[in-house]
């Protein structure tokens, strides 16, 4: 914990992310990022001398394919940390009734509206995200390969319309890092079963990129510094 601590802290200080008052959603899908996010979060709420409130929510995507979130809300209840279950139909909408042949953009537009919306009927003003450094990484990739454009998610993102400020705490922690922490705080992690695991452009890029560092040790950090020298997208 003291590593992922050390990572959120930067971020945290480097991009001004949270402030005294702030009621921060955790959007916690129920895999490694998210969970190992709101527990941090938690843990660093209790030293950084900050004055601020968390609160977790998941949507219940509802896949045809049930997810058991019991042992989310017990862990979070064990932690003393309000959490938040939302059913949706969004895997109805876009699998069974849209029948989308390239669901991902439909799907994750659905999600964060869902998301913003339950946040803001919380009485949150910002929400946090378990993006870490390797899906800032794919994105940016993403996005020069697939659509011919230098971009990728920022640290904070304030959204006008919603009134609402999207936050990234892990944006500089390593998977590898994030995978480590979570196998040894002994997590509960739990996946919602998306038809489309494991067939998406973005896990192809994942591949790609790990490729890359197989073969040329110390690309990804390379690539990660020269994103952050750019000054890209307010990084």
């Amino acid at each position: 914990m003291q590593r992922v601590l050390s990572f959120l802290r930067r971020a945290v200080d480097e991009y001004n992310l949270i402030s005294d008052g702030d009621r921060i959603a955790v959007g916690v899908s129920g895999g490694k990022d998210s969970v190992l996010l709101l527990t941090a979060l938690n843990a660093f709420k209790r030293f950084c001398g900050i004055d601020f409130s968390l609160v977790g929510i998941t949507l219940d995507m509802g896949f045809d394919e049930k997810t058991d979130f019991a042992p989310l809300a017990e862990y979070f209840a064990q932690l003393g940390v309000e959490y938040h279950i939302r059913e949706t139909q969004i895997g109805q909408i876009v699998f069974n009734i849209r029948q989308e042949d390239s669901p991902c953009s439909l799907c994750a537009r659905m999600r964060r509206g869902a998301l913003h919306d339950e946040a803001k009927a919380l009485g949150c003003n910002k929400v946090a995200l378990g993006h870490n450094r390797d899906d800032l990484l794919e994105t940016f990739v993403m996005n020069l390969l697939y659509e011919g454009r230098l971009g990728v998610f920022a640290p904070m993102t304030y959204l006008d319309r919603k009134d609402i400020t999207v936050i990234r705490p892990l944006a500089l922690m390593p998977e590898r890092d994030v995978v480590g922490a979570a196998n040894r705080l002994e997590l509960p992690i739990l996946r919602q079963r998306c038809p489309a695991d494991g067939e998406t452009s973005r896990e192809e890029t994942k591949q790609m990129l790990l490729n890359l560092e197989k073969n040329k040790r110390g690309s990804m950090n390379k690539l990660f510094g020269a994103l952050r020298r750019s000054h890209l997208n307010g990084w």
